[in-house]
């Protein structure tokens, strides 16, 4: 069976975030992820995970300005000091954290810049802050979004992550393979995920139920199947439990919505 690990930004939001962990922990789960730790304290959330003896095993570097609809400074042209500045802070956090991979959103394509100039910075930037990573002992991920989700990300399909992974070529740098996003925007998720798993290229997966983004045993996927081909192709990484569950925010309602967890 896959190591599960929940997401805490997306689950468990009927309490607050640093009563997270211990919730998680209540429930079975051995790692947790999230989207980002600059809003809280952070020796604070470092002692709830190891209270709750929890993995943290991902979280994003600062996407720039997420309120003004900012996805990532990745591949945006002018802004590589405010990116280098990100990726600093993200590795500090991470060696409080004892996290080892952090995820580098691209950004979304600002109107009149042409295609080769955001490629461009986007491998130049990949390539420095990979080397910063190794450097401290991490790796870095990036992660294709479907354009439903989040319009005009820069970063669609697995084919194109991993063009870009062998542009950089870092061993410091891995895909983020959604599942979710996956299905969305390319399907043929077995043949896949049979390419693209071996050989260590894909660090980290994450799933959710598609269409509605809601717990993997609702929607179109079957995700049984799928847990058996992972395991069969001898992924080690974690599966992170990214989805939104379908009672909401209510008491109790991830626990309630726990139900697709394989056995064991």
């Amino acid at each position: 069976m896959p190591r599960f690990a929940a997401n805490l930004s997306l689950l468990y939001t009927e309490l607050p975030f640093l009563d997270r962990f211990a919730a998680a922990a209540r429930d079975g789960f051995k790692g947790v992820e999230f989207l980002f730790p600059y809003e809280h304290d952070l020796a604070e959330t470092a002692a709830r995970r190891r209270d709750a003896g929890l993995q943290q095993v991902l979280f994003n570097a600062p996407p720039g300005d997420w309120t003004r609809g900012e996805r990532g400074l990745a591949c945006l042209p002018g802004r590589q000091d405010e990116f280098r500045r990100g990726i600093v802070q993200a590795l500090e956090c991470a060696e409080a954290l004892s996290c080892p991979l952090i995820h580098v959103m691209a950004g979304r394509v600002p109107a009149g810049v042409e295609s080769a100039e955001l490629h461009d910075t986007y491998v130049d930037n990949l390539a420095w802050a990979a080397a910063q990573a190794g450097a401290c002992g991490r790796r870095l991920s990036i992660e294709p979004i479907n354009p439903r989700d989040m319009p005009g990300y820069l970063l669609t399909r697995q084919d194109q992550a991993h063009q870009v992974l062998a542009q950089v070529g870092s061993p410091h740098l891995a895909v983020q393979m959604d599942l979710y996003h996956c299905q969305i925007v390319e399907g043929d998720l077995a043949t896949k995920l049979r390419h693209y798993l071996p050989g260590g290229r894909v660090a980290h997966l994450q799933i959710a139920g598609v269409p509605e983004r809601h717990e993997p045993d609702v929607g179109e996927l079957n995700y049984a199947y799928l847990f058996e081909l992972i395991d069969s192709l001898g992924y080690p990484g974690w599966v992170g439990c990214e989805y939104r569950p379908r009672l909401g925010a209510v008491p109790d309602g991830t626990r309630l919505g726990l139900g697709w967890r394989p056995p064991g």
